[in-house]
């Protein structure tokens, strides 16, 4: 019906039909690359003299490269934001562990919008935002998805066996698989595999590098590039000095992982150009925060979960030679809050309407970097808690200021909230000169900016997190890992004990298997309460798991603790699998 009212407007219009006919646009591909904890002065091409990055120099020298472009002081929150054009408190999102990383799923990520433009969608590396249905990168609109669990290999989430950087066991679309070789040639591989299978149709391919985050592994002939052969004078003597003891042995392995990174990422651009398909393609390139370790970081203040310069500024470069011109500078501010909004215009769709839009459309920008550009304000904030609090490590950013408080980092640290910093980042990039005492109309204005998105950010949802579900047909059995538990005693260590929260979407029968962290010498109770429902049972002395059958319970949404006893002693699990029978 459509079109016969089209043409028939077109014949009263002195038009013919063929004159509304317009060309296909072809959508582009998308492939974004974020590395883990790489710092912005681990690259040749932003002054570092000792590492070695050719591939990622080349990239930088044909892209838009944005001089100033932030993240979050920690992973969990920027990918949250990259993916969602939003804050990462909008979206359950606060922390990196203990129940604190995992995502609404209710949120709209980046591979949903783009595969309801008939993209097809992947993922291979780290996903970081919920290792159980329906929180999985796979259940968030990613087609194929091979990723590690948690927030990295060699953390409590692994399955045993599967703790190293070689030979790892990941998860292939819901699946533990072992895999053989280290794991950002495992990942580079299968995205190179995933782009050449849809090199016809439009891709978004994530690769999300988990290197060169710790465990410190990697392979021999890439340690040896740098062995023995770093000095900390060889490095540009600018802005804040490397910062506590330097231990040049780790740096020696970080710039080994960053090349075997570097070369990875030149496998990965020779496809394109092999498949033909690397002018219809956008390239971008990002870090997820600033370096964890102290080495050299292009002279800024602070580093990974500081909210200073060095802590949340990280390299951009954006290549799509069909789009717009390569090898310029832009110097606007811009943060990962933009990439989804930018993307998806790039790709001809639309951002959801129901919802709030943190991040702005940067196409125009990249395109002509002579558009006027209105100046605006980004927010930072990160701390250790269940809940975010007001003014507790936090910053705003403007083309010109930085206001900077920068205390209340840990859980319990306490801060004065009338201490701030403000410098005029534009003539002071290294952040040296306090200008609070000499500027207080803008400190003023500025917190008062903060204290405006900071209450918009507690509205959004109260800062309740996500719940996992058990039962599903999605997913059975449930593997629960400390990565995901809560609690005021949850974390790493053998003796942490903590909760789940956990919704039943179908009650019934269940069964659970217990993976105490170490073997219990003496035996011990354990016990398990959800939350009317209590069960107990003794443990035999050595014994490493143990289980628990007929488990009636019902649908909702409570909270599950597991825990055993050893005389006046109580410890949590190291894994808990749940799964339905009935």
């Amino acid at each position: 019906m459509f079109p016969r009212i089209c043409i028939t407007l077109a014949i009263l219009l002195g038009l013919t039909p063929f004159a509304l006919a317009q060309p296909k646009k072809k959508k582009p591909n998308v492939i974004v690359i974020m590395t883990d904890d790489q710092g912005h002065g681990d690259l040749g091409c932003h002054g570092n003299p000792v590492i070695k990055t050719p591939n990622l120099d080349k990239l930088a020298k044909k892209s838009v490269r944005m001089r100033n472009f932030y993240v979050s002081p920690v992973c969990s929150p920027t990918r949250a934001s990259l993916l969602t054009g939003r804050y990462n408190y909008r979206t359950g999102v606060v922390d990196t562990f203990v129940g604190r990383s995992m995502m609404h799923t209710d949120e709209v990520t980046l591979a949903e919008l783009l595969r309801a433009l008939g993209y097809h969608t992947g993922i291979f590396g780290k996903w970081h935002l919920g290792d159980n249905y329906p929180l999985r990168a796979m259940d968030q609109g990613f087609m194929e998805a091979l990723v590690l669990k948690g927030g990295g290999i060699g953390q409590p989430s692994d399955p045993p066996g599967g703790e190293s950087y070689f030979n790892p066991i990941l998860q292939h679309n819901g699946k533990a698989v072992k895999k053989d070789g280290y794991c950002t040639d495992i990942f580079t591989d299968a995205a190179i595999d995933f782009i050449s299978k849809n090199k016809d149709s439009p891709f978004f391919c994530y690769v999300a590098f988990n290197c060169p985050h710790g465990p410190l592994q990697v392979p021999k002939k890439y340690h040896d590039l740098y062995k023995n052969k770093i000095k900390l004078g060889d490095f540009p003597k600018i802005g804040f000095p490397i910062e506590g003891k330097v231990p040049l042995d780790e740096t020696e392995k970080i710039y080994g992982m960053i090349t075997n990174i570097d070369d990875n990422v030149g496998r990965l651009l020779a496809k394109l150009d092999e498949l033909g398909i690397a002018d219809d393609t956008i390239v971008i390139f990002l870090t997820d925060n600033g370096p964890q370790q102290p080495r050299y970081n292009s002279g800024m203040r602070g580093r990974k979960g500081s909210v200073f310069e060095g802590g949340t500024r990280v390299p951009f470069f954006v290549c799509w030679p069909a789009g717009f011109k390569g090898d310029r500078d832009i110097d606007r501010i811009a943060a990962h809050i933009d990439v989804t909004p930018t993307l998806v215009e790039a790709c001809g769709g639309m951002m959801p309407p129901n919802r709030a839009i943190d991040g702005k459309n940067l196409l125009p920008l990249w395109k002509s970097p002579k558009i006027d550009w209105p100046d605006r304000s980004l927010f930072f904030q990160w701390h250790r808690g269940d809940v975010p609090k007001e003014y507790r490590a936090c910053a705003v950013r403007t083309q010109k200021w930085r206001l900077v408080q920068p205390d209340g980092v840990q859980e319990n640290s306490k801060i004065d909230p009338t201490k701030w910093m403000l410098f005029d980042i534009e003539n002071d990039p290294f952040e040296t000169k306090n200008l609070a005492a000499e500027s207080p109309a803008v400190v003023k204005r500025l917190k008062g900016e903060y204290e405006g998105w900071f209450l918009q950010m507690s509205l959004e949802r109260g800062f309740v997190g996500p719940w996992i579900s058990i039962g599903s047909e999605k997913e059975n059995p449930v593997i629960l890992t400390r990565q995901d538990w809560r609690g005021p005693q949850a974390g790493w260590t053998p003796k942490s004990i903590g909760y789940w929260d956990l919704r039943v979407e179908k009650a019934g029968i269940f069964e659970i298997t217990a993976t105490l962290p170490t073997a219990s010498a003496k035996g011990g109770v354990l016990h398990l309460r959800f939350p009317d429902r209590k069960y107990t049972k003794t443990v035999d002395a050595n014994a490493k798991t143990t289980f628990i059958r007929g488990i009636d319970l019902p649908e909702g949404r409570n909270r599950f603790e597991i825990w055993i006893a050893e005389g006046e002693s109580v410890r949590g699990m190291r894994f808990v699998e749940v799964r339905k029978i009935n």
